[in-house]
């Protein structure tokens, strides 16, 4: 799969989010393992969401990668 991703990093203290990508579809994957990545990300990709941004929650696979690794966190 080679749809390169972009999603927004939330930032802390007063600090505006960031823009990261384009990243490999493995690099969000990890991501969403290690929880930097929440159901309520924004995501985008030009081949997977036409270009538009979209919460990770609306994502099917993503969210079923997010239950398979946080079973204890109720979205």
């Amino acid at each position: 799969m080679s749809a390169d991703w972009f999603f927004v990093q939330k930032r802390q203290f007063f600090r505006r989010p960031k823009c990261i990508g384009p990243v490999s579809e493995k690099y969000i994957l990890d991501r969403i393992e290690s929880g930097e990545i929440e159901p309520d990300t924004m995501l985008s990709s030009k081949l997977k969401t036409h270009g538009h941004w979209i919460e990770m929650r609306t994502i099917k696979p993503a969210m079923k990668h997010w239950q398979a690794y946080h079973p204890h966190v109720n979205c």
